[in-house]
């Protein structure tokens, strides 16, 4: 039988859940965001010191080899960089429905 109490203390519960997961989210939300906006600075600056770089190159040899050197640092970058970003995508689904985990344990049958 369903008591009244159970009902309520269910809602608040729930409400609870709701408002842990609505914090986790807008955190992990922002750690994307500054992570996307902090890898945009450092390639902006890298493609600065590339474009400095090439500009006072004085043989066809020497430029080939900034311009080598670059596309592997902007590679390894991009590589390392979109990594984190997708660690971070995972952290942020985990945190975000993990304050559901105890609501769902509650109303699951137990197996035997």
């Amino acid at each position: 039988m369903v008591k009244i109490e159970d009902i309520q203390n269910y809602g608040k519960e729930h409400l609870e859940s709701v408002a842990a997961s609505a914090t986790n989210l807008q955190s992990g939300v922002q750690a994307i965001a500054t992570a996307y906006g902090d890898y945009a600075k450092k390639s902006f600056e890298d493609t600065k010191s590339f474009v400095e770089k090439l500009s006072g190159v004085k043989s066809l040899d020497k430029a080939l080899e900034a311009q080598t050197e670059f596309a592997r640092s902007s590679y390894e970058t991009f590589v390392a960089e979109s990594q984190k970003i997708a660690g971070l995508y995972t952290d942020l689904a985990k945190q975000t429905f993990k304050p559901y985990e105890g609501l769902v344990a509650k109303f699951t049958p137990a197996a035997h």
